[in-house]
């Protein structure tokens, strides 16, 4: 078997297939099929994202925008390569994080990138229906739902009683933090506590554990810096234990 890596389909370069498309008189379904299809793995999906965030933190981000035939390609379906559970703080846009269009992310946002029920219904819907490759968690530099974990449990009372659920759900994840003295590193240690837990939460899953063990999917985490833009990829076990 060939292991060689598939050189992504950049987005100028989908743009122009896709143009090409309309110019053949392909239909709206052909359009449709084109996107995406050099992602077919779960290792086709982990290069895309990298590859994406490379182009974003780099400053040569190319997402397109779409013409009207490519948007009306659109209601044929949706054909997602990965499904991301990430935070739902406004400087965390994870389609521009990624460099990917419409179409190309399925995207679950909570404070705190935490798994519930919801959240959880809609990953499994992704992968029964969508047939994503790939679930990523993406924590976040400075994230407030983790920092609120942090508190006291007086100070956390103080909180509305549906977001001190979400904050129920971090809080195993920064109890027993080693000590560090820098404040920056310290929450970047919590956020990154908070994401293995939610990775192994949801690998505990019926439909997920299925998904994994068929090799549909891989679940993997990362993290994403604010300042600079990268994002840190949590993909080895070792990266994600506990």
């Amino acid at each position: 078997m060939n292991h060689d890596p598939i050189p992504e389909l950049l987005p100028g370069e989908l743009k122009r297939r896709v143009l090409d498309a309309i110019r053949r008189g392909a239909s709206m379904q052909d359009i449709a099929d084109l996107k995406n299809a050099d992602v077919s793995t779960p290792e086709d999906a982990i290069r895309a994202l990298q590859d994406g965030n490379a182009r974003f933190f780099s400053g040569e981000a190319g997402r397109p925008e779409l013409g009207a035939n490519e948007r009306r390609a659109q209601i044929m379906g949706q054909t997602p390569f990965a499904a991301i559970l990430a935070c739902s703080d406004s400087r965390v846009p994870v389609e521009l994080v990624f460099d990917q269009g419409f179409g190309q992310l399925f995207v679950v946002r909570v404070a705190g990138n935490v798994v519930g029920e919801s959240g959880l219904g809609t990953l499994e819907y992704a992968i029964r229906h969508l047939d994503v490759h790939l679930i990523v968690v993406m924590g976040h530099e400075g994230c407030g739902a983790v920092a609120s974990a942090l508190l006291s449990p007086e100070q956390i009372a103080l909180e509305p009683e549906n977001l001190q659920k979400i904050i129920a759900r971090i809080r195993p994840s920064v109890e027993r933090l080693p000590p560090i003295r820098d404040k920056k590193a310290r929450m970047r240690e919590a956020v990154i506590n908070n994401v293995r837990r939610q990775v192994n939460i949801l690998r505990e899953q019926k439909v997920i554990m299925e998904a994994e063990a068929s090799g549909q999917i891989r679940v993997i985490g990362g993290f994403y810096e604010i300042g600079s833009g990268a994002v840190d990829f949590l993909i080895e076990p070792e990266d994600l234990k506990p």
